[in-house]
């Protein structure tokens, strides 16, 4: 069973919806960051599809996962629940055209006797600090953010912009027009936490020992970055600083790099000033 030491989320601005969410239930825990096309018209929220999609499967993990054994089988379960959820209320041209969803990339924890089992769809992160002080990171987040670093800094030189004004540069718009006709033409909606269950059977799947007193730091990216696009610190010293000194420290850090040493986005290439962060701490 995890033990709750801290959780923290933070929208990345204060007058839009945080699309991120954490949770756990007895040896399960989870963390989920959602988003959705930019100038994709909400049917689920008022603002924001993709928040209603975090908060659907926040609620139905709470309610499921104590009683799974296998986090393929569960997420598929959810899914198919957000689909039926979204289809008696969304019209029907949606139904169907999977570049309107909302979509999650997502890590998904279970602890069973020594073993740690993660699935991950995209660029959420776990570090699992073992009893011994050595940190394991599970998922694809570095690589993902390496890739998405290029773009918003070829993207931001050719528009001369910066991550506060980015996404509504014609380039940007243009290039995200493109993304989203090659993902329609392509019939195959991503690999993420989406309305799609199918989905469930692509997630990346690892393991970790987890000997009692293990801890483990769920992130989104937007916590992760300190690690792998800002460079603030190792794996290591992110969970040995989260267990000291908590993390809301570790979140205005992050806040205070985004805003004060680096708001142009020229050290640190980005399409958004500041993302939704969210990090959740426990112990095995």
């Amino acid at each position: 069973m995890f033990t709750v030491l801290e959780r923290i989320s933070w929208p990345g601005h204060p007058e839009k919806p945080n699309e991120d969410i954490c949770g756990v239930s007895g040896d399960w825990a989870w963390v989920i960051d959602t988003s959705i096309f930019p100038g994709t018209k909400p049917v689920m929220d008022e603002k924001s599809d993709a928040a209603w999609l975090a908060r659907f499967a926040d609620e139905r993990l709470s309610n499921l996962a104590s009683q799974a054994e296998d986090g393929v089988a569960l997420l598929r379960h959810v899914m198919e629940e957000a689909r039926t959820a979204y289809r008696a209320v969304a019209p029907m041209e949606r139904h169907e055209d999977f570049v309107t969803w909302p979509l999650g990339a997502m890590t998904l924890v279970h602890r069973k006797g020594k073993v740690l089992d993660a699935w991950t769809f995209g660029d959420t992160t776990a570090y699992v600090r073992q009893p011994d002080g050595s940190v394991q990171v599970l998922g694809d987040a570095p690589g993902l953010r390496e890739a998405e670093a290029a773009k918003a800094a070829e993207l931001m030189r050719q528009a001369g912009s910066r991550p506060t004004a980015i996404l509504d540069e014609p380039v940007f718009l243009a290039w995200l027009g493109e993304r989203r006709e090659r993902q329609r033409k392509s019939g195959v909606p991503a690999a993420l936490l989406s309305l799609n269950p199918d989905a469930a059977g692509r997630l990346r799947h690892e393991t970790a020992s987890c000997e009692e007193g293990t801890v483990i730091l769920l992130a989104s990216d937007g916590f992760s970055a300190l690690v792998d696009l800002y460079r603030a610190m190792d794996a290591r010293a992110l969970v040995e600083a989260a267990q000291a000194d908590g993390l809301e420290k570790l979140a205005k850090l992050a806040r205070e790099i985004e805003a004060e040493r680096d708001p142009d986005g020229r050290l640190f290439p980005r399409f958004k000033a500041s993302d939704d962060t969210t990090a959740l701490l426990l112990r095995a």
